[in-house]
Formats: structure tokens, sequence, C-alpha cells
């Protein structure tokens, strides 16, 4: 268990951008983000040498997404098939 009390329900493994393979373990948790309130969201528990990451499924859950061009975070435009 980690310094925020989260504990391991599976492990995971990932492919990272050079190819190499990792195993992390995969916990959840609710994640405060205001003003836009709490949602329960998937989380990989890093290692002591892992960068903090706030990934795709955290930022659609909250409605939000990632503007690489210049780059901030805005809402998202959700649509319906």
């Amino acid at each position: 268990m980690g310094k925020l009390g989260l504990k391991e329900i599976s492990r995971i493994s990932l492919v990272l951008a050079d190819g190499t393979t990792i195993e992390r373990g995969v916990s959840e948790a609710i994640i405060e983000l205001p003003p836009y309130g709490e949602r329960h969201s998937p989380v990989i528990l890093g290692e002591s040498e892992d960068e903090n990451l706030l990934g795709v499924v955290t930022l659609e859950i909250f409605g939000l997404v990632l503007d690489p061009l210049k780059r901030e975070i805005r809402r998202g435009r959700i649509i319906m098939k």
C-alpha cells in the first residue's frame, strides 16, 4: 500500500514509447478536480522512478480533453452516435 493508501486490485503490462514492456499494479481512486467535481477513476500504481501522469481515461471521465496544439485542458465535446 502506497502513500495514498491505494491497494493493488490487478496488474497490467504496459508498452513504453521505446518498446520496453513494464508491469504495474492497478487500483481505483476517487479524484477531485475543482471545479469539475469528484469522479471514480482507475489508477496505475507507479514506482519511485515513474513520472506522475493524468491519463486520458481520467480526463474523459471529467468531460475534458487535451488540446495538443495549445497544450491546454478544456471541456470536451461529447458526440453520441
